[in-house]
């Protein structure tokens, strides 16, 4: 059954193969109550968070494997309490899922983009970075490389993340479940800002954020990003990035794993 279902979803993807996307043709708007609105003639979406409620939007696609951009830009000046989500999940009790977060904050402090990945349901994750310019002022490019061998999280063609396929040492990886694009903006302000101290103030709404340029590769094993790996230059941006700019790393933080690292933090 799982054979045929990738064999069926692979055969699916080949069709959908896409250098640029409408968000008319590629997407659905799924809750909001017409907050979110798609404009341009398919060319921007916006997303819209007042007191009432937040808003959404899901691919029409799955993907088994893929190559996915997508330009944001997040919510302007006072954000604190808002998140805004984009990312690729499976449904189910054993989902997958890979995660771009994006924590806002009080005018002039910056974002916190919040990165995760689940496995047959398991997260706990998570890494978390500042960005090295202001995600607010203009759009900027969130990618994601998802092959058999590694997840790659990139910002601008900068990679910030690498999770490896670690199978051989008992760590779940997603490669069988087809996944659907997601995106949300929404209130979190029991959490999101300085772990919920700083409230959303609601005088400010309504919040919103923006995409344009979206772009899918999903196509046969023989596409050049089923076996994509960092070439040297691009494992010294991402020791640049993990150097300057993460703040929070989950295979560092010994208070909260005091008997050891998850496996997949060994990479020696």
């Amino acid at each position: 059954m799982a054979a045929s279902l990738a064999c069926s979803i692979s055969i699916l993807l080949i069709a959908i193969v896409s250098a640029a996307g409408n968000f008319n043709q590629d997407f659905d708007v799924t809750w909001g109550d017409g907050r979110a609105k798609i404009l341009n003639n398919g060319q921007l979406l916006t997303l819209a968070l007042d007191k009432g409620s937040g808003s959404g939007f899901q691919s029409k696609h799955e993907y088994l494997f893929g190559k996915i951009d997508m330009q944001l830009k997040l919510v302007a000046g006072n954000s604190a309490g808002t998140v805004t989500a984009y990312y690729l999940s499976s449904k189910g009790s054993t989902w997958d899922e890979i995660d771009f977060e994006f924590l806002g904050n009080l005018s002039g402090d910056p974002y916190i983009l919040h990165t995760n990945v689940f496995s047959q349901g398991k997260g706990n994750r998570e890494q978390q970075f500042y960005l090295w310019f202001d995600p607010t002022a203009d759009f900027h490019t969130y990618s994601i490389l998802w092959n058999p061998q590694r997840i790659i999280f990139s910002v601008d063609g900068t990679p910030i993340r690498e999770f490896k396929n670690m199978e051989s040492r008992g760590v779940p990886f997603p490669k069988r479940q087809p996944m659907r694009i997601y995106s949300s903006l929404w209130n979190a302000d029991d959490w999101a800002t300085r772990g919920g101290l700083v409230k959303t103030d609601w005088s400010k709404a309504p919040f919103t954020a923006s995409y344009r340029n979206f772009k899918s590769e999903a196509s046969s094993a023989a596409a050049p990003w089923m076996s994509q790996q960092l070439d040297a230059t691009n494992q010294q941006r991402l020791a640049w990035v993990r150097r300057n700019y993460m703040i929070y790393d989950y295979c560092k933080d010994s208070k909260r794993f005091p008997h050891g690292f998850p496996p997949e933090c060994n990479t020696a």
